[in-house]
C-alpha cells in the first residue's frame, strides 16, 4: 500500500468515528446540524463529541472539553465544517485556535451562508492545516436532511407507511399491520425525527402517544403534529395526556373557541391555516409553518389518505415501508399499491440490514 493510500485511509478511519458520533443526536439537535467529532494525538484518539441535544454546545466544544490532556498539537476530525460566525455561541474556529489544534480535518463544507467555506481562510491564515472531503459520499447522506433545510423552504419529509404483503393499510381484525419488530423500528425512526405528523383520524381510530418509547429514548420523541381541520379530536385522547412533556401542535380551519380554550390550557399549541383546492388542510402552508418552529427532520405517520396526500404533492422526500410477511385478503381495507406502485417508480431504493423476523423495511429516496 502506497504512504498517500496509507494516509488516507488513516483520515477516513478517523472521519468515520467522528460519523459515528454524529449520529447519536440525529433528530435531536433543533435547527443546528448533528455533528461529530473527533480528537486524535499521534493517532490516537483522545477525546469525542457531538452536539448536544437542542443543538448546543457544539461538537467541537463538547469533544475538546472533554479531553484529558493538552490539545496541542493534536488533529480534529469533524464531519461538517467548523462554524466561524458568532451566533448564540462564539465559533468554533476560535476556539481550535485557543487550544493551539494543528490540523482540521472535515468532511463537507456546512451550507450555512454564516460559515460555508470561511473556516479554511480563518484556520489557514493562522497556519493551521486544513483539509476537506473524507468520506463525502457517506456525510452528505447523513447530512440529506440538514442541506434541505438550509437550502430550501420546506423541510425534509420521511414518510411512514406499513402494509400487508397485499397492500393493505388496514387490519380490520387488529391494530395491527407489521409485528413487534417492526413497530420497535418505528420507534427507532421516531427518536431520529424532531416532529412527527398524523391526522385527527389516526388519533380517533388508534389513540396513538407518537413518542418514542425505547429505554433511555423517551426523550427523543419528537413534537407531536395533529391535522384536524374541524377540531374534532376528542380531549380524552392520550396524545393529550403528557403535552407538558412533549410539545402538541394542532392544525385547523374551522374555529371552535371553547375547543381552542382548552388546548391551550392543557399547553397545546392551536394554529389556523388555509384549505386547498382539495378541501384539506393546506400541507405547503403547515410544512413551511413547522419549518420556524426549526424542525428539520419531519416524520409522517397516518392513514391511507394523508400517505397519498403527501404523494400526490410532493412533499416526500424518503418513505419508509414495512411490509409485513403475510396478506389480509378479505381482512385487509385501505389498499395502496397504485398509489405507491406510482410513487416509487424508478426510485433509489435500499433495504435495510434489520432483522425484522421476516419482515422487510425498505428505504426509498423519493426526491
Amino acid at each position: 500500500m502506497s504512504t498517500n493510500q496509507s494516509k488516507l485511509n488513516h483520515h477516513n478511519y478517523f472521519m468515520d468515528l467522528a460519523l459515528q458520533q454524529a449520529h447519536k443526536n440525529l433528530g435531536s439537535t433543533s435547527e443546528n446540524p448533528s455533528v461529530g467529532c473527533v480528537i486524535t494525538k499521534n493517532n490516537n484518539v483522545i477525546s469525542v463529541g457531538c452536539t448536544s441535544n437542542h443543538g448546543r454546545p457544539h461538537a467541537e466544544y463538547n469533544a475538546i472539553k472533554n479531553a484529558k490532556i493538552s490539545l496541542k498539537d493534536s488533529e480534529i476530525y469533524i464531519t461538517l465544517e467548523p462554524c466561524s460566525h458568532f451566533g448564540k455561541t462564539p465559533p468554533c474556529t476560535n476556539l481550535i485556535l485557543r487550544k493551539r489544534i494543528k490540523k482540521v480535518f472535515y468532511s463537507i463544507k456546512d451550507p450555512d451562508k454564516r460559515s460555508f467555506n470561511k473556516s479554511y481562510k480563518n484556520l489557514t491564515q493562522k497556519k493551521i492545516t486544513v483539509k476537506s472531503g473524507f468520506v463525502s459520499k457517506k456525510v452528505n447522506s447523513f447530512y440529506k436532511s440538514y442541506i434541505k433545510f438550509k437550502k430550501h423552504k420546506l423541510p425534509f419529509v420521511t414518510l411512514k407507511i406499513a402494509i400487508s404483503k397485499d397492500y393493505f393499510t388496514i387490519n380490520k381484525k387488529s391494530k395491527w399491520i407489521t409485528n413487534k419488530y417492526s413497530r420497535g423500528r418505528v420507534h427507532l425512526i421516531r427518536s431520529k425525527n424532531d416532529c412527527i405528523i398524523t391526522t385527527a383520524k389516526t388519533v380517533h381510530d388508534d389513540n396513538p402517544l407518537l413518542t418514542c418509547r425505547i429505554d433511555g429514548l423517551a426523550f427523543k420523541s419528537p413534537a407531536r403534529v395533529i391535522l384536524d381541520k374541524n377540531l374534532t379530536t376528542p380531549l380524552s385522547s392520550n396524545i393529550f395526556k403528557d403535552t407538558s412533556l412533549y410539545k402538541t401542535i394542532i392544525f385547523y380551519n374551522n374555529f371552535n373557541y371553547k375547543k381552542i380554550k382548552v388546548l391551550k390550557k392543557i399547553k397545546v399549541i392551536p394554529i389556523k391555516v388555509k384549505i386547498d383546492k382539495t378541501g384539506q388542510l393546506d400541507l405547503q402552508e403547515i410544512l413551511l409553518i413547522i419549518k420556524k418552529f426549526d424542525y428539520s427532520r419531519v416524520l409522517v405517520e397516518g392513514g391511507a389518505r394523508l400517505i397519498k396526500s403527501f404523494l400526490n404533492g410532493g412533499f416526500v422526500d424518503d418513505l419508509s415501508l414495512f411490509i409485513s410477511n403475510k396478506k389480509l385478503n378479505n381482512l385487509g381495507s385501505n389498499n395502496i399499491k397504485k398509489c405507491l406502485s406510482l410513487a416509487i417508480k424508478n426510485k433509489k431504493k435500499s433495504i435495510e440490514k434489520v432483522n425484522l423476523f421476516g419482515e422487510k423495511l425498505i428505504t426509498y429516496n423519493i426526491k
